[in-house]
């Protein structure tokens, strides 16, 4: 099983076009079935004992092994697990042409999660927050701030910006092969283009058109898990009682700007969202805030 694992984590990076975190997730979904069947399901063994074989892999396995992650994970990472393990054995089928034993299984359902949204005063609060940096890195925090509040980007999106994507005479960004492999052109506010100026003057490196615009203070790309901590710290330096991710200020973007009056299709264009229906959770968010508005203002409420 491990060899077909690494061809179809390849197709699927090449063919389909999926993300590198989607293939990484995928195969890392698919390594925990391959381990639980060497476990807990002899029949599946190959012949050599040292790993699974695909073929012999059937329904009812997968659904013991559904049933035994539901014991200690959520339905979302139970239906996760089961989309890896249906686009690997779709890939055998259609690749070859052998049988798919997942085709008639069918993934748990999971409750829509609303997005944690803080008001704006406290995001206002989140991208003033210094704490004890040196100027350089407090130019650099802000402009990280003020970038993901005023575009809506993801954090993988964020990092792999350069120089050569940032137009502030059109007052817009544009995003390079974010998810889907899509480019895409969002507006970035003036506030945000001014902390960009002040980092792109305090960085230490050369500030090239193909440079990273966000470096740690060697000069080095960051990644992701920086962005993070940079984030967690800067609640801490706020005084914000949260658990805030750089993806929380994306639904606090979209959230704020639905509740300023922005059309709903403009941010699903902004976010990036390949379906609407994914841009409408935050018409939820808006909802619940206008009955707290309503419950609080009107007398006969």
């Amino acid at each position: 099983m491990e060899p077909e694992l690494i061809r179809f984590g390849e197709a699927l990076g090449h063919a389909a076009r999926a993300a590198a975190n989607t293939v990484k997730s995928y195969l890392r979904d698919l390594r925990d079935f391959r381990l639980y069947l060497l476990e807990r399901a002899p029949s599946a063994r190959a012949p050599s004992g040292d790993d699974a074989a695909p073929e012999l892999i059937d329904a009812d396995q997968i659904r013991a092994y559904l049933t035994e992650t539901m014991k200690h994970a959520s339905r979302a990472t139970t239906q996760r697990r089961l989309f890896a393990i249906k686009a690997y054995f779709r890939w055998r089928e259609t690749n070859l042409g052998a049988d798919n034993p997942a085709r008639s299984i069918r993934a748990p359902k999971v409750g829509q999660r609303l997005p944690q949204v803080m008001p704006a005063g406290d995001v206002a609060r989140l991208i003033e927050a210094r704490g004890t940096v040196t100027d350089a890195a407090a130019a650099r925090n802000r402009a990280i701030m003020e970038t993901l509040y005023s575009s809506g980007l993801r954090v993988g999106e964020l990092v792999g910006l350069a120089w050569r994507d940032l137009d502030e005479e059109l007052g817009m960004v544009m995003v390079r092969a974010g998810k889907g492999n899509k480019d895409r052109l969002v507006p970035l506010g003036e506030v945000a283009f001014d902390a960009l100026k002040a980092w792109r003057a305090a960085t230490p490196a050369a500030a090239t058109p193909d440079a990273p615009v966000f470096t740690n203070l060697r000069g080095g790309r960051l990644s992701p898990r920086t962005v993070q901590m940079i984030v967690a710290r800067r609640l801490i330096d706020a005084g914000l009682d949260t658990a805030l991710t750089p993806h929380g200020l994306r639904h606090c973007f979209a959230t704020h700007m639905l509740d300023a009056g922005a059309d709903l299709r403009a941010i699903q264009e902004m976010l990036g969202h390949a379906s609407l229906s994914t841009t409408q959770r935050y018409t939820h968010v808006s909802v619940k805030h206008l009955q707290e508005v309503y419950r609080r203002a009107h007398p006969r409420a």
